[in-house]
Order: structure tokens, then sequence, then C-alpha cells
């Protein structure tokens, strides 16, 4: 049987969890909520997290669009969607819950637009173009 420490981000009191795991058999403690025990379970048997970035717009008022995954992804994949995010550039205008790639790195999950960025000249965010 393993023992694994975590700490709870379903809620805001982040109680520190201890799960046993016996093969398909998750045990938690230490949680006050169900929401305690489902996160450990997914943790353990699906670790999976949503992705933030920025993407490159073309003729914005903004060099770039933050974004994000629609849906959690699993862990091991970041490294191959945020590959994708980077190499990805949109035109301007992007309106916030716009889908900028769809299927991100065969994950099945779109990445979208969180802000709005206007047509117009670029100025530089944070002393970059």
């Amino acid at each position: 049987m393993e023992t694994r420490e975590l700490i709870c981000i379903g809620c805001p009191l982040g109680c520190p969890l201890t799960a046993s795991v016996d093969g398909q058999n998750i045990s938690v403690k230490g949680n006050t909520c169900k929401r305690g025990e489902d996160y450990a379970v997914k943790e353990i048997l699906n670790p999976s997290r949503t992705v933030t970035s920025s993407i490159h717009v073309d003729g914005g008022e903004i060099a770039m669009v933050s974004v994000k995954t629609a849906q959690d992804i699993p862990k091991g994949k970041i490294m191959d969607v945020m590959k994708e995010i980077r190499r990805a550039r949109v035109s301007a205008p992007v309106h916030i819950g716009d889908i900028l790639i769809d299927n991100c790195a065969g994950t099945g999950v779109a990445i979208v637009a969180t802000k709005q960025v206007e047509q117009g000249e670029t100025t530089a965010v944070n002393g970059r173009q």
C-alpha cells in the first residue's frame, strides 16, 4: 500500500490530505468536504491541469492575447500543448471565448482567448512589442 500527501486545491481551505492507495482502491483522510476526496482520487488516478499562456496577435492593439485550455488536459501533455501555443499566431480582432486552437496537441481540448484584442497599431506591453 502506498501513501501520498497532498494539499487540496478544491476550495480556499487547502486541506492537507493523506491518500492511501491500494491498486485502484483509494482512501482519503483530512478532507473537510467531498471536493477534497474527489481531488485526491483524480490527482492519483488521472492528474490533469488547466494551462494558461498567451498567443501572438498580428494587427492587434496589443501584441499578445491571454489564453487557457477550455478544460483540464492530462498533466503529461502540458509540454506538447505549450509547444503548439508558442508556435501559434492569430489575427486581430480576438474576442473572449474565441477558439484559437482546436484540439490542441491531440488532446481534444481547445485553446480559448481570455482577453479581447481589437485591431489597431500594436503598442508596447511591458516594454516589448
